[in-house]
C-alpha cells in the first residue's frame, strides 16, 4: 500500500509567516511528505521562498481556505452577487497556491463553512453551485493546481456533508480537475460505513484528513480505522493522510476553533503517535 503520510499546520499554529519554514523542516524529520497550509485575507507570506523549502524537502503542499474568509463570498449562495464575489475570492486564493507550488487547493469551497441554511434546499442551489466549482476547477486547471472539495458535518455547512453528496456534486460541475478529499471526523456525524463511503469517491479521491471522532490523535476514538485501510487498498494511486486538529494547551489557539480540551498541546508528539498508530494500520 502505498501511502504517503502529512499533517496541517493547525497543529502547530493558526496563521502561516515567513519565519515559520523551520515547521516543514521539523515535519519531514518526523517522517511526513504531505503538509496543508491555510490562507485567508488575513494570512501575509511570501510564497516563493515557503515553494523552493517546500520542493528541496520534498513535501508536496496542499492549500485551504481556512483562515479569513468573508461570509459572502459563497459561490452556492442565493445572492448571485455574493456567489460572483465567491469566485472572485476563490480565484485570488488560488493563485496564491499556485504561488507556493501547491499541488491542491481543498476544502468546502462548494459554500462556506459555517453556514448552514436550515430551510428546504431551492432547486438552483446544487445548479449554480457546480457551475461555479466547474469555473473554479478550469481555472485552477490553468494553474496546475487541483480543485479539492471536502464534505463536512451539517453543524458546519447543510449543502454537502457525505461522500455521495461530493460525488454527485462533483459529477454535476463535470470538470476533470475536481477532485474529493474525505475526513475521518465528519465523516463521523455523516456515515454509516466509512468503508462503503471512502469507495464510494475513490473515482475522485484526492486525499482523507486522518483525525480521531474528538480531533484527538488518530487511534482510540470511534472511527473505525480497519474499514478505512480496507477501503484504502483499493484506491489506485497513492493514498494521501494528512492529520488534521488545533494546537490547544496554553499556547495554543483551540479555544477561537471551538476545541476546549487539551488534544493538541505538543504538535510533534501529536504526529509522532498518530503516525505510529496509522502505519501499523497500512
Amino acid at each position: 500500500m502505498n501511502v504517503k503520510f502529512g499533517a496541517h499546520q493547525f497543529l502547530w499554529k493558526s496563521h502561516w509567516t515567513d519565519a515559520d519554514a523551520g515547521i516543514l523542516d521539523r515535519a519531514r524529520a518526523l517522517g511526513l511528505t504531505l503538509f496543508e497550509i491555510s490562507l485567508g485575507d488575513d494570512v501575509r507570506f511570501d510564497c516563493r521562498p515557503l515553494r523552493r523549502h517546500a520542493e528541496a524537502l520534498g513535501i508536496e503542499l496542499s492549500i485551504g481556505p481556512g483562515n479569513a474568509w468573508p461570509m459572502e463570498c459563497d459561490i452556492s449562495h442565493d445572492d448571485a452577487g455574493h456567489r460572483a464575489k465567491g469566485l472572485a475570492w476563490h480565484k485570488r486564493i488560488l493563485e496564491r497556491a499556485a504561488e507556493c507550488g501547491a499541488a491542491a487547493y481543498c476544502g468546502a469551497i462548494y459554500s462556506h463553512p459555517g453556514r448552514v441554511c436550515r430551510r428546504r434546499p431551492p432547486a438552483d442551489e446544487w445548479p449554480r453551485a457546480a457551475e461555479n466549482l466547474h469555473v473554479l476547477a478550469e481555472h485552477a486547471a490553468g494553474l496546475g493546481v487541483r480543485l479539492v472539495i471536502e464534505p463536512t458535518s451539517r453543524f458546519r455547512n447543510h449543502l454537502v456533508n457525505t461522500s455521495w453528496q461530493a460525488v454527485q456534486l462533483a459529477e454535476l460541475a463535470g470538470h476533470s480537475n475536481l477532485s474529493i478529499n474525505l475526513d475521518t471526523y465528519h465523516m463521523i456525524t455523516e456515515e454509516r460505513d466509512y468503508g462503503a463511503a471512502i469507495r464510494r469517491a475513490a473515482s475522485r479521491l484526492w486525499g482523507v484528513h486522518a483525525c480521531e471522532s474528538d480531533r484527538g490523535v488518530p487511534g482510540g476514538g470511534l472511527v473505525p480505522w480497519p474499514a478505512v485501510f480496507a477501503a484504502l487498498r483499493e484506491v489506485d494511486g497513492p493514498a494521501r493522510l494528512l492529520m488534521e486538529t488545533y494546537r490547544t494547551g496554553p499556547d495554543g489557539f483551540g479555544f477561537e476553533r471551538g476545541i476546549f480540551r487539551d488534544l493538541c498541546p505538543d504538535p510533534e508528539a501529536f504526529i509522532r503517535q498518530g503516525l505510529a498508530f496509522l502505519k501499523g494500520c497500512a
